[in-house]
């Protein structure tokens, strides 16, 4: 199954992430989407799951909930939008994460692009960065893999452009 993960859009939504979507199977969004639009484009690309974010409004909120945590293709995911990264994780995510264990732990926020293995808790972690145009990033970004078998493969960073 191939996944396009993206987060922090901040209602910003261009022709190269859209490129970049398609052949996906599912499209993954870490939150902090900004306005409908950005969701109904994306579900024109592929399925979508979403959470929302902080600057996320109630139309978003009504859409989308805070956490994902679903399984495909044998990997259990969770996906919320403020997560930390191993050895620092938010403090509502680490018992979240304790009690669901993932194999995979996505979230967005930091518009930091990370991808980290947390070998305590035994899942990888995952930060698209941010594709949006609003925040203190320099580069645009997302991420692509396959999901196989319970576990990520083909892990690709994408890089969009500059923020400005």
């Amino acid at each position: 199954m191939q996944i396009g993960l993206l987060s922090d859009t901040h209602s910003h939504l261009d022709d190269r992430i859209l490129h970049h979507l398609q052949g996906c199977d599912e499209i993954w969004h870490a939150g902090d989407v900004g306005n409908e639009k950005v969701l109904d484009e994306l579900q024109a690309v592929a399925p979508l799951r979403a959470v929302f974010g902080n600057i996320d409004d109630r139309t978003i909120r009504l859409r989308c909930p805070e956490n994902q945590i679903f399984e495909v293709n044998g990997l259990k995911v969770l996906i919320t939008h403020i997560g930390g990264y191993p050895g620092r994780y938010a403090p509502p995510v680490r018992p979240l994460l304790q009690q669901e264990r993932p194999g995979l732990f996505i979230c967005g926020h930091s518009h930091i692009l990370r991808v980290m293995p947390d070998r305590q808790l035994g899942l990888l972690h995952l930060n698209p960065g941010a594709a949006g145009k609003h925040g203190f990033h320099k580069v645009r970004t997302l991420l692509k893999f396959r999901v196989e078998n319970g576990k990520v493969e083909q892990l690709q960073a994408v890089e969009l452009g500059a923020r400005v």
